[in-house]
């Protein structure tokens, strides 16, 4: 599923953290050589559908005073807003009605109010809608055309009627900020954006006092001590040097940051604006970034710090949630588990349970009785003990660097050589692939293929080193640390090395392209998702407010003015000669990140040379397909395609 494209960095609701710009996330012979996975057909085969289609319930989140939860579920193929009495499941009601797409996301604004957002075909314009759980009236905060919003601070206990917001209504390349009415939808600019600045950042009274503008390789941090007073810079950065707020201090004179300056390994710390220094390390690891810290706002603490090696892990700093957190993992043992939500109070709690064989469930957990209500199995048909586990590996690339990932192999073949494998690069490519449930993966396993992931050089969580081995590395050494991968599996007589397949989106299909264009004889198919084929196009397409940050691209990617041989050379389109697998792509039509054109012109290239490509486009669809049938088509294809190509189903047949 989706992954992530990052550019900046950019204020979200209450912390200002990195803009992450989702990128989610032929022809040849065939193989008779069949393994023997006769243990892993043991496993009941899932309906394909099971997989992909909506859950009972997600999103489950306590209102304010805890009488009610908010939460998504389907209602005629579309994931709406329900509510409910959080001691009551018989008040159960539907607050919205629409068809074409589904809700992607809820929050409270008070205890009357739900704010949600939705874009509109897969465009990515989100609008900022409000809803009364009363009235059930439904109101567009941000009815602007071709314009995306998003909630920089909704002023919880401040500002009854208000939030801030940032649009890009007055110039599409850039966005102001804007108070915001939740009820009649009055909007008035308090900030504006004077063509460089990046992200917003409040206080914890809400009041707008950071700014970050960027000229595309350089970063700036802005301060005000008051909204009456000017910004004033405080310190500027190379675009590979992190300085990145998360919120200020309780006292509201310093800021909590994760920071990489003089460090390869991103850490938390505490920033004292007015001597313009690092004044401690709240916490770091040795091995990976550390960029996300959660706190208490009743009881004004840090709880924990949150970071990534093989799994996810928690540094408590706060010894009352750690208990809540230890009591519901010993009252759902092996499980993982995330709080998610709780009420003012902090007395009620959301909690979610999960591990990469199921989506898991959500409980209400009292914190006062230390008491756990089950809420809903999110996806019950999919039988945990059927799933494959999904194992944590790593190998060396080709020039000695470390790289880690995931094997997932069918249930019960574990033990089992020469087994056909399907490569799946994440899209970004600055981000990762993370340990849990992937509905991608596990139909995979369950049709007995093995998976490999790996976080090849670029992806995001180690260090800046590694991030910035990926530059200018698109199609070479970025490529290699996946063709590695595959050699890896070869030699360790896990993969059949005439059944490997290649699948990725965005980035990930680019992947795919370059995979099957740079090493024709390595794969027997590919699968190309909202794929990038040319890197000239690709740049010349991005959306108005990425302009900023083109510079920046340039120098990780290449400039299309100054190294056209470097890019012509990375870019798929240009070596359709070359490819020799099948191949299957699938494309959104309003995708604005990677516009439809860079799969038609893909197409186009191999049908001119005579070879027919199934080809999956959707009008009502973006970046990745959202809508429930859309996904049953898509993977209904890639079954059928990848039991062609890999002969899986005459071993299925025997």
């Amino acid at each position: 599923m989706p992954s992530y494209f990052q550019l900046s960095r950019l204020l979200n609701r209450t912390t200002f953290g990195l803009l992450v710009i989702s990128l989610i996330g032929i022809i040849g012979t065939s193989c008779t050589k069949k393994s023997s996975i006769s243990t892993a057909q043991k496993a009941k085969q899932i309906p394909l559908r099971d997989f992909f289609k909506n859950p009972v319930a997600t999103g489950y989140n306590l209102s304010p005073d805890g009488k009610w939860l908010v939460y998504k579920k389907p209602y005629q193929s579309r994931l709406k807003i329900f509510i409910r009495k959080t001691d009551d499941p018989a008040t159960e009601k539907r607050l919205t009605d629409f068809t074409d797409r589904d809700i992607s996301g809820a929050s409270w604004k008070g205890n009357d109010h739900i704010l949600f957002s939705r874009d509109f075909n897969g465009d990515e314009n989100f609008h900022i809608f409000s809803v009364n759980i009363h009235t059930g009236k439904t109101k567009d905060l941000t009815p602007f055309k071709g314009v995306k919003a998003h909630i920089i601070d909704d002023l919880e206990d401040i500002d009854e009627q208000n939030i801030l917001v940032s649009t890009n209504k007055r110039d599409r390349k850039i966005f102001d900020v804007y108070r915001l009415n939740i009820t009649n939808g009055v909007i008035s600019l308090i900030a504006k954006n004077p063509g460089t600045y990046s992200g917003w950042m409040t206080d914890h009274n809400g009041k707008l006092r950071i700014a970050l503008s960027s000229d595309g390789v350089k970063s700036s941090l802005y301060y005000r001590k008051t909204e009456t007073t000017p910004f004033k810079k405080i310190i500027t950065t190379s675009f590979k040097d992190e300085l990145s707020p998360l919120f200020f201090s309780f006292d509201n004179k310093n800021l909590i940051a994760s920071s990489n300056l003089e460090r390869d390994k991103s850490a938390l710390i505490e920033y004292n604006i007015e001597k313009k220094t690092e004044s401690r390390i709240i916490f770091k690891h040795p091995d990976v970034d550390v960029t996300n810290l959660s706190y208490s706002r009743l009881r004004k603490v840090f709880v924990a710090a949150i970071y990534y090696t093989d799994k996810k892990n928690l540094q408590f700093f706060d010894p009352i949630i750690q208990k809540y957190y230890k009591s519901i993992q010993t009252k759902l043992p092996g499980q993982e588990i995330s709080l998610l939500s709780h009420d003012k109070k902090e007395k009620l709690w959301i909690a979610r349970s999960y591990n990469d064989r199921t989506r898991g469930s959500y409980y209400l957990y009292r914190a006062e009785t230390d008491t756990l209500e089950h809420l809903e199995d999110i996806s019950p048909w999919i039988p945990e003990d059927q799933m494959a586990s999904m194992k944590p590996i790593r190998y060396q690339s080709r020039d000695g660097l470390t790289i880690h990932g995931y094997l997932t192999l069918p249930r019960g073949a574990e033990e089992t050589k020469n087994l056909p494998i399907i490569i799946n690069p994440h899209g970004g490519p600055w981000a990762r692939d993370h340990w849990g449930f992937n509905s991608e993966v596990q139909l995979l396993a369950n049709r007995g293929y093995g998976v490999l992931q790996m976080n090849f050089r670029g992806s995001t969580g180690y260090g800046k080193k590694f991030w910035m081995a990926s530059f200018k590395e698109w199609g070479k050494k970025m490529q290699n640390d996946i063709t590695d991968g595959v050699q890896w599996l070869i030699d360790q007589k896990i993969a059949d090395p005439k059944r490997v397949c290649i699948y990725g989106g965005s980035y990930g299909g680019y992947a795919v392209l370059a995979g099957l264009t740079f090493t024709p004889d390595l794969y027997a198919c590919g699968i190309d998702y909202v794929g990038i084929s040319s890197l000239f196009t690709f740049m010349k397409s991005i959306p108005p407010y990425w302009k900023l940050y083109l510079d920046m691209l340039y120098e990780m990617v290449g400039n299309p003015n100054t190294e056209k041989e470097l890019l012509k050379a990375a870019s798929p389109i240009f070596h359709v000669d070359q490819i020799k697998a099948p191949l299957l792509i699938a494309q959104g039509a309003q995708d604005p990140r990677v516009n439809k054109s860079e799969s038609d012109q893909i197409v186009a290239a191999l049908k001119k040379r005579g070879i027919d490509v199934p080809y999956i486009v959707k009008q009502n669809e973006g970046h990745g397909f959202h809508n429930e049938e859309n996904r049953f088509e898509f993977y209904e294809a890639m079954e059928k395609f990848l039991a062609k190509y890999l002969n899986t189903s005459e071993e299925k047949s025997n």
